[in-house]
């Protein structure tokens, strides 16, 4: 009914053999990924920082720069200092999601340094956003 195929597929001449170009291992890309996700909750927790004075953030930025650093061999991320103050709620979500995402590859990479570390941030975060409006503006 069908006719056998009599020539290389396209797509294996194209891609040439498997020793042409690098690869990753799954742990290089988790930890890839997951470095690029604690330094977004990085510059997020920057930015809240920089609408007021909180011990607590300060500690949660030395913590995820530290997790950073460790991910990408030692080189210490990138800090820019925030250009303008943001919206307070925004950024408490958007930090809470981002450290959602950083729980889910840390669990995947059975990280329990991190694991913990955004767990923490999440419930942080959360717990700023559960409170009084009128509180958000000083936290």
């Amino acid at each position: 009914m069908y006719e056998p195929i009599r020539t290389k597929s396209v797509h294996s001449t194209m891609a040439g053999t498997a020793s042409d170009f690098p690869h990753r291992s799954r742990e290089e890309e988790l930890d890839i990924q997951l470095a690029g996700h604690l330094a977004a909750l990085l510059a997020v927790t920057d930015e809240l920082r920089a609408l007021g004075p909180s011990a607590d953030l300060d500690t949660a930025a030395e913590r995820l720069a530290a997790q950073v650093a460790r991910l990408r061999g030692g080189r210490t991320p990138l800090r820019a200092a925030p250009a303008a103050a943001g919206d307070p709620v925004a950024l408490h979500q958007r930090a809470h999601a981002l450290a959602g995402r950083v729980l889910v590859v840390a669990a995947s990479r059975a990280d329990t340094a991190v694991a913990i570390l955004s767990a923490e941030r999440m419930d942080a975060h959360a717990a700023v956003l559960s409170a009084d409006p009128k509180e958000l503006s000083t936290a």
